[in-house]
């Protein structure tokens, strides 16, 4: 299939085009390369794709309307799957415009690009984050999502009910994916096991919040990537159990569907701590906080749906993952680690 991946040169967007492209995709990844984080990483994970004589790398915005229209028109894509976003949840307390262009904006031109090129399919990425103040756990698709406590969050949800609009007015069958903290080889610097093995590694103190008393659903990349890849191949169809006098927020009557995709294993922020700890064989140096705004205390998804439509089933354990994503860090970032 012809596939284009936005976000192609973030941390999920690389490892889903590598997949694809391994399995004989034809790939168009987009990306702008903004510096959010550092672009040298971005730059270095493409430069792993680039190669592929069945990838081609496009440099743009998907904010940029007219390029979005020109993109879509020049190209018959058989799926569609929209990873590129602005991330994180305290950078959007300082700078909400960003996810407003990007995570709205952007996302209303690649609905229309769908639209008018008649895409079999679109699968977008949301994000646990759209649980906001719900607790009760595990969190399902099928609970009501409408107390966001972040505008990034607030943006996902958005991104959620604007899909839903397009699969019923347009028959564009789409699918949403609520990704829980992904970790591994080649990961976001703003995430927290890439600034914990920094700090830990540079001697300097690592920021551990709400004192510790933090789960987190830790999801392995690869496991991530093997989801996306059968979802992308499953079309969604309209439920014809839906109930409009009780609506189900994870499915519909439109050719719409949300599912969770995590490890369906909370980890304990202090056991994860423990961890890299020892493989890393360092002690690490503790500056416990209070909550940051806009966080939550604990993630945990409910995979059933995903495993009852594609045979979802995260297989890597948490020392596995996080040793691969030290031998890679180590690899990468030799310069910032003083001798023992």
């Amino acid at each position: 299939m012809k596939i284009l991946v936005t976000g192609a040169a973030g941390f999920i967007g690389y490892h889903t085009c590598r997949a694809l492209l391994k399995r004989g995709d034809d790939i168009v990844g987009l990306d702008n390369f903004n510096d959010y984080y550092d672009v040298r990483l971005k730059r270095a994970r493409i430069d792993q794709l680039t190669s592929h004589p069945r990838f081609e790398l496009i440099e743009a915005d998907i904010t940029d309307q007219p390029f979005m229209e020109r993109l879509f028109t020049e190209h018959r894509f058989d799926r569609v799957i929209h990873l590129a976003a602005q991330a994180g949840v305290r950078y959007s307390l300082t700078n909400p415009q960003a996810y407003i262009q990007s995570n709205l904006v952007g996302f209303m031109n690649i609905l229309e690009g769908c639209r008018r090129q008649s895409v079999p399919h679109l699968v977008y990425a949301s994000s646990s984050s759209v649980y906001g103040a719900n607790t009760s756990m595990p969190f399902s698709v099928h609970q009501n999502v409408d107390h966001p406590l972040s505008l990034y969050a607030a943006t996902k949800k958005s991104n959620e009910l604007m899909a839903h609009s397009y699969s019923h007015l347009f028959h564009l069958p789409t699918t949403g994916l609520r990704f829980f903290t992904v970790y591994g080889p080649w990961g976001r610097p703003d995430m927290a096991i890439f600034l914990f093995a920094k700090a830990i590694l540079e001697g300097r103190p690592i920021d551990v919040f709400n004192h510790g008393k933090m789960k987190r659903d830790l999801t392995y990349i690869d496991d991530i990537v093997t989801g996306v890849v059968l979802v992308s191949d499953r079309i969604p169809q309209p439920d014809p159990l839906w109930s409009s006098a009780h609506p189900d927020p994870g499915t519909s009557f439109a050719p719409y569907q949300i599912f969770n995709i995590g490890n369906n294993q909370p980890v304990e922020l202090m056991s994860l701590i423990q961890l890299l700890e020892r493989l890393l064989g360092r002690t690490a140096k503790k500056n416990f906080l209070d909550m940051q705004p806009g966080d939550v205390p604990a993630t945990y998804a409910d995979v059933n749906d995903l495993s009852e439509a594609v045979g979802f089933h995260p297989e890597t354990p948490l020392e596995v993952g996080i040793q691969q994503f030290i031998n890679w860090f180590q690899t990468w970032y030799p310069p910032s680690i003083p001798e023992k």
